[in-house]
């Protein structure tokens, strides 16, 4: 069931605190701009948070958390925001988002454009939205997490790589990697009910995108569901085909995978694999993939204009 938004009447927050990982890809760059341009469009910034120190992410939100603010504005990647959700869960304060990242997954599933001016013009005069957040056990995630390939992608790619070239630099790595990766025997437990298959790549998602291509059509933040998404076959051809028909929004891509969703799923793998959530490698099947409905406060765009 789709999580009502909040009243458009709502007297939309003025002030926030800015938290921008500098360590992403456009983060360092951005970070001035970023202050700036909020700044104009009307918004007191209580406090300013450029973070450098690898690990120090979570502090700062802890920090910024304690002074109770009206908005929590982060710049970064999906594994940015990730990181911060799980501060802000069962607070009044409201969750804005400027995309920094590669893929930015979580920004085009709410329709946030993905240039800073758009974003910014979101946070100034979009409207507060309520989502679900994925659960991973008993770690909450924006957007995707991922069995399979993409754990040698986000966990293994060289910095430079990344940071240079971005989504070209995954699309290279991960052709790299495909070339020496296997399938796996998947099992979920639905309901009760155990399914097993054998699959090349895995899914959980609370929004449609994963690296930055619309990859599970049905899953959205406002469902009440979280979605179980599986490549099966067992060749790495097969998974290069999903992905294409994918991009290409092909029919066929239907074929390609099997789909399970509800409030909780039991995932098992074999052999036991590492998972990837939001881009960051941070947990091991097996595990719990939960929903969590209506959370958290989101600010987005009174429109949906599907970004590029």
């Amino acid at each position: 069931m789709t999580q009502p938004d909040a009243p458009r009447s709502a007297i939309l927050p003025r002030s926030a605190i800015l938290i921008v990982n500098a360590m992403s890809r456009q983060g360092r760059d951005l970070f001035d701009q970023a202050c700036a341009g909020l700044k104009a469009a009307g918004i007191d910034l209580i406090d300013t948070v450029a973070v450098e120190e690898p690990g120090s992410l979570e502090r700062h939100v802890r920090d910024a958390m304690t002074k109770r603010p009206p908005m929590l504005i982060v710049g970064g990647g999906d594994g940015t925001l990730s990181g911060v959700v799980d501060a802000i869960v069962g607070t009044d304060t409201i969750f804005a988002v400027l995309p920094l990242g590669t893929a930015n997954s979580f920004a085009r599933t709410l329709c946030i454009p993905l240039d800073l001016d758009g974003a910014i013009d979101v946070i100034a005069s979009g409207a507060p939205r309520r989502i679900d957040l994925g659960m991973i056990d008993d770690d909450y995630y924006c957007n995707c997490a991922a069995i399979g390939l993409s754990t040698k992608i986000g966990g293994q790619i060289p910095p430079v790589l990344k940071k240079s070239l971005g989504r070209l630099g995954y699309l290279i790595w991960a052709t790299w990697q495909s070339m020496k990766f296997r399938s796996f025997r998947l099992i979920v437990t639905q309901d009760g009910q155990r399914h097993e298959i054998d699959a090349l790549e895995v899914r959980i998602a609370n929004g449609p995108y994963h690296g930055g291509v619309e990859l599970v059509d049905d899953a959205d933040p406002q469902s009440g569901e979280i979605v179980v998404q599986a490549v099966v076959g067992r060749s790495p051809v097969q998974l290069g085909w999903s992905w294409f028909t994918s991009w290409l929004r092909l029919r066929a891509r239907k074929d390609t995978t099997v789909e399970y969703r509800g409030r909780e799923l039991r995932v098992e793998t074999v052999p036991p694999l590492k998972v990837s959530i939001d881009g960051e490698v941070l947990a091991k099947t097996p595990f719990t993939a939960r929903v969590a409905p209506g959370v958290i406060n989101v600010m987005a765009p009174t429109e949906c204009a599907q970004p590029g």
